[in-house]
């Protein structure tokens, strides 16, 4: 099969339920993929009537994504209920906002639990079932995984140490499943999504555009999506894309700025402060690491 078609396909959409998910899950089940739905029990059964209500083919494997059975049930699902996994879209999340310093352990834990861990947890048993299959078929597969990163992860956004924490290791997984998962046929892509959900409701506040469609609606989004888990997006693998407003912007790896190098055989508190702390003295102390330029997208 090749083209934007997904006929056939078997796709997992996590946080089906609402806003993202739920426009995600739509938007594939549209391009002809079968869909397992997940999110906590009862969450998705609107989203599953939506897709029957289009004609499409949809199961639900309800539970937490951060606990394993939930990854376990959803795999078990989508290979009893339809024979195979094709598509895997990790969108799950929940937010816990709060300054650093006040910040409890069970706010940066949950973040961490529902985002990352929650990524991995699928994104492994995915991997070992194509994995399985590529060595059976002594070929390959032709899989795709697409996982909810944030420009929170890129800008260090104030009061979001856990959420900024959990999408930037969502990047790194999808770049290590990018390349560890190659050469069997997986590819493996971030998306940053802005999007008016119920998780965003005080971010972006209400819809003052005037536009006929909503700047920040999650049907921006979910085209991406389905493009990218489809066959015509077979050469795209490991990119990060912001993606909102009819814009999709694909984000360049980090450049090196300057080198430094010892005169001798070791740095020397002297050298490191006449040569790094040098250069710092010139150089604009609000520019760090931040990639504060995709705000301005």
């Amino acid at each position: 099969m090749t083209g934007t078609s997904l006929d056939g396909r078997v796709a997992v959409v996590t946080g089906a339920g609402a806003g993202l998910g739920r426009a995600e899950a739509i938007a594939l089940a549209t391009a002809g993929a079968r869909l397992v739905l997940n999110d906590l029990p009862g969450a998705a059964d609107d989203t599953a009537s939506e897709i029957k209500a289009l004609g499409g083919e949809v199961a639900i494997a309800a539970g937490d994504v951060g606990e394993r059975s939930t990854a376990d049930l959803i795999m078990q699902t989508a290979l009893e209920t339809f024979g195979a996994l094709d598509v895997v879209v990790n969108n799950a999340g929940v937010t816990r906002d709060r300054m650093l310093f006040n910040m409890s352990d069970e706010e940066f834990d949950l973040v961490l639990r529902i985002h990352l861990r929650g990524h991995f947890l699928l994104s492994r048993n995915a991997a070992a079932h194509w994995r399985q299959v590529a060595k059976e078929s002594g070929g390959t597969v032709d899989a795709s995984v697409i996982n909810t990163a944030s420009e929170a992860f890129l800008t260090g956004s104030p009061g979001q140490a856990n959420y900024a924490a959990a999408k930037g290791g969502i990047a790194a997984l999808t770049l290590t499943t990018a390349r560890g998962l190659s050469r069997i046929g997986v590819r493996a892509n971030a998306i940053c999504p802005r999007a008016r959900t119920a998780m965003t409701v005080d971010v972006f506040g209400p819809d003052e555009s005037g536009s006929a469609v909503d700047p920040y609606s999650a049907d921006h989004v979910a085209p991406l999506v389905a493009y990218l888990a489809s066959p015509a997006a077979s050469r795209i693998s490991g990119q990060v894309f912001v993606v909102y407003g009819g814009m999709v912007a694909l984000l360049a790896a980090p450049v090196v700025e300057r080198r430094f190098d010892t005169e001798g055989e070791l740095w020397s508190a002297e050298e490191l402060d006449r040569t790094l702390g040098g250069f710092f003295a010139e150089r604009d102390p609000e520019i760090s690491f931040a990639a504060d330029s995709v705000l301005s997208l």
